[in-house]
């Protein structure tokens, strides 16, 4: 596909498709909070990620980018720490007691060390992590292919989605999650990271384990991860949308 046609595409989704739910985000609560509006969005959504995935081929890939692009500053947003005793005692024995379990609709549930994992063979990407606040940075992310993990795992045919689910809490003990369609997670970009820019990951950023899904808006990118488990429904798993944010009214599928 040309550049310029591709713009053209991007323009048209972030434009066009992605109307119905600006206004959600807007502040519009005599709307959001009515009976119908809601339904509406989530037609408008589903619309939006057929559309999308219609026109992008499933592993087209993000565009990445040389050494010297890489951001002199990589803004670390929503939770910096996620402030619970037993994440601070990660930190202090340095994540060797660190697992990462992949359950629920699989054939073999496992769950592997922080270095197990980095015994695996990584994936190194330079992407643009582009923030709905308005704000990107291009960042080098060296991680763990989830494609792999989920080999190993055998998911079962009605495994539908895959639900990160992270160590932090927002003030009113509520925990944060995120979640992709199983699909995606064979995309090759689609890693969780352990290293920034050639370092380790640290507490900002997501230590130890933050997934990188580089096709989709930052607020996908789940840091802390500590489980992933596959199910063929997003009802009953936090408020059923499919996320933290998606559950304050963002949308599940943040393509760009």
């Amino acid at each position: 596909m040309k550049p310029e046609h591709a713009m053209e595409r991007r323009r048209f989704l972030k434009g066009a498709l992605g109307a119905a739910s600006l206004v959600a985000l807007s502040g519009c609560d005599n709307l959001t909070q009515s009976s119908w509006f809601p339904s509406i969005l989530n037609k408008a959504e589903r619309w939006t990620e057929a559309v999308q995935r219609a026109v992008t081929p499933r592993d087209a890939l993000a565009k990445e980018y040389r050494e010297a692009d890489i951001s002199k500053m990589f803004p670390a947003n929503g939770n910096t720490d996620p402030g619970t005793e037993q994440y601070a005692g990660h930190v202090a024995r340095n994540f060797s007691g660190w697992m990462l379990e992949v359950v629920g609709l699989v054939q073999a549930p496992r769950s592997w060390s922080l270095a197990a994992l980095k015994e695996l063979p990584a994936r190194t990407q330079i992407t643009r992590h582009d923030c709905v606040e308005g704000w990107s940075a291009i960042g080098k992310w060296t991680g763990i292919p989830v494609g792999d993990l989920m080999r190993q795992v055998e998911p079962l045919p009605n495994a539908r989605y895959a639900v990160f689910h992270c160590a932090d809490v927002d003030d009113e003990g509520v925990a944060y999650y995120e979640s992709i369609a199983v699909a995606d997670c064979y995309h090759p970009q689609t890693i969780l990271a352990y290293e920034l820019n050639d370092a380790p990951l640290d507490v900002p950023h997501g230590a130890p384990l933050r997934l990188r899904f580089e096709r989709q808006l930052g607020y996908k990118q789940a840091k802390y991860v500590t489980k992933i488990a596959l199910a063929e429904s997003l009802a009953g798993i936090g408020g059923g949308k499919g996320g933290y944010w998606e559950d304050q009214g963002y949308e599940w599928y943040a393509g760009i």
